[in-house]
C-alpha cells in the first residue's frame, strides 16, 4: 500500500473523516497511486513480465514496479505464475477477475474525460440553476 501517514497530521485526519463518509474515497487512494493502473492496464494486454513492464515504462525505477505489482498482487487484482522451463526463472503477471472488472470501470473513467476534456476547459463546470441538482435558491 500507499506509505503510512502521521497519525497525528491533518491531512490523516481528513482521509479517515472521508473514509467515514464514503468508502469510495479509501478506493480512489488505492487506485490512484502513480502507475497503478497503467501497469495493470498493461498486464491485461498480455505485457506481463516485469523485464517487459521496464520497457514500457523507462523511468519507472524496479523498486516502484516491484512495489506496484506487490500490491496488486495483495489487493487481489492480478495473480503470478511462474513460467515453466525458464533459467533464471522467470515470473508471468495476469489480471484476475477482480482486476478486469477494475480496469472496465477505469477505462470508462478514461472515455468519460475524453468527451468532456474537449468539450469544455472545466471538466467540473456544471449549472447551478435553481432545482438542479438538487440545489436550493438562497
Amino acid at each position: 500500500m500507499a506509505t503510512p501517514r502521521k497519525e497525528q497530521s491533518t491531512n490523516t485526519e481528513n482521509l479517515q473523516t472521508l473514509a467515514q463518509a464514503c468508502d469510495v474515497n479509501e478506493v480512489l487512494l488505492q487506485i490512484a497511486l502513480r502507475w497503478k493502473m497503467q501497469i495493470l492496464y498493461c498486464i491485461a494486454e498480455d505485457v506481463s513480465q516485469f523485464s517487459t513492464l521496464k520497457k514500457m515504462f523507462p523511468t519507472l525505477s524496479d523498486q516502484v514496479l516491484s512495489k506496484r505489482l506487490r500490491e496488486l498482487k495483495e489487493e487481489s487484482l492480478v495473480v503470478s505464475e511462474d513460467i515453466e522451463n525458464t533459467t533464471p526463472p522467470q515470473m508471468r503477471y495476469r489480471p484476475t477477475a477482480k482486476g478486469k472488472e477494475l480496469l472496465r470501470i477505469i477505462l470508462d473513467l478514461h472515455h468519460w474525460g475524453l468527451r468532456w476534456k474537449n468539450a469544455d476547459s472545466n471538466y467540473c463546470q456544471i449549472n447551478l440553476e435553481a432545482g438542479e441538482l438538487g440545489e436550493k435558491n438562497h
